[in-house]
Parts: structure tokens; C-alpha cells; sequence
């Protein structure tokens, strides 16, 4: 990493929370030089619309931020990276009847609130591994412009997709642009 992440929540908590029913989570988009995005395909998974940006759980009390950068890690193997900005509100979603009835995937929780985060990309790709954590996340990962990452994710959660692409739009450009 560049920087490192901070200890101590350096904001505000984000507004909006939908309660104690949704999971805190945290979601990652990654963009690299040419302003293209990564997006991972879910390990196991058949449908086309497996396709998403790297996102987990929050540990009680973790900073979001430090949960963002471990999170992205974890699933990537990615730690060369600059913070480029984040939601400010908790964006949720709700669980479709088949992940509730999955209790190892729903957790107990309705759905999920997110905080995103976008980071730039510093490293070369061949930083990005895959088995860089215990437990496989991705099979499989590909650059992509950032509008095309709503039509590669599960159906239940394109609208988040929706708001993180409108939020992070700006980021869309390489850096030599």
C-alpha cells in the first residue's frame, strides 16, 4: 500500500443506516491506469451475472476503511493501491428468497449495507493473485470500463451497481487523460 490505513476512523459514521437487520459490508472498486475497473467472477458460480467488484464483511468495531483495504486484499492479493473516495451513505440491499433460504450466506441478515470505496491501482497485474487468502473468492478476473460492470452482476444487486457506478464515474479516466 501507499499509505497505510488509518487505525482510527478518520469520518464520520455514514448516514442512513437501514439497521441491524442488513450485514455491515464493505465494497471495493479497483481502477487501474486506463481508468478500467476489475471485476472478479465468482468461484463456482455458472451464470453469466457472476461477475462483481471484490466486497465483504466488516469486523465489529473495524474501521470501514481498514475493512476495505483488507477486504480487497484478501480477495485479490492486491496492497499497491491509492485511495481515490467512498460513499458517504451506507447503500443496502435486500437478500432474494434463495440466498435467505441459503442461512450460510444470509447470515441471519435481510440483506446488506455497503459503504464503497474506490481505490487506483498501483501495482502490475501480476500482483493480483487469486489464492492470496485461504478462502477463493474469484476463479477468474478481467479489466472492463466501468458501465459495463452492472450487466455482469447478480440481478438483486444492479441497483447498488447503479449508484457506485453513478458515484465513481469521475474516477473513469486514466491518468494520463
Amino acid at each position: 500500500m501507499n499509505a497505510p490505513p488509518p487505525i482510527h476512523p478518520t469520518r464520520p459514521p455514514p448516514s442512513g443506516d437501514p439497521g441491524p437487520a442488513y450485514r455491515p459490508n464493505v465494497g471495493v472498486v479497483l481502477f487501474n491506469a486506463q481508468g478500467l475497473v476489475w471485476l472478479g467472477h465468482r468461484e463456482g458460480e455458472t451464470s453469466p451475472l457472476s461477475w462483481q467488484f471484490p466486497q465483504g464483511g466488516v469486523d465489529p468495531g473495524e474501521d470501514l476503511e481498514v475493512a476495505a483495504y483488507r477486504e480487497l486484499q484478501e480477495e485479490t492479493g492486491v496492497t499497491s493501491v491509492s485511495l481515490l473516495g467512498r460513499t458517504q451513505d451506507w447503500i443496502h440491499y435486500d437478500f432474494p428468497p434463495e440466498v435467505l433460504a441459503n442461512h450460510k450466506r444470509a447470515r441471519g441478515f435481510k440483506g446488506q449495507k455497503q459503504v464503497w470505496f474506490a481505490f487506483r491501482f498501483e501495482g502490475e497485474d501480476s500482483e493480483i493473485d487469486l489464492f492470496a487468502h485461504g478462502e477463493i473468492e474469484f476463479d477468474a478476473w478481467r479489466w472492463v470500463a466501468l458501465p459495463e460492470a452492472i450487466h455482469t452482476v447478480a440481478a438483486f444487486k444492479q441497483a447498488v451497481y447503479r449508484q457506485v457506478i453513478d458515484t465513481f464515474t469521475p474516477y473513469a479516466v486514466g491518468r494520463d487523460a
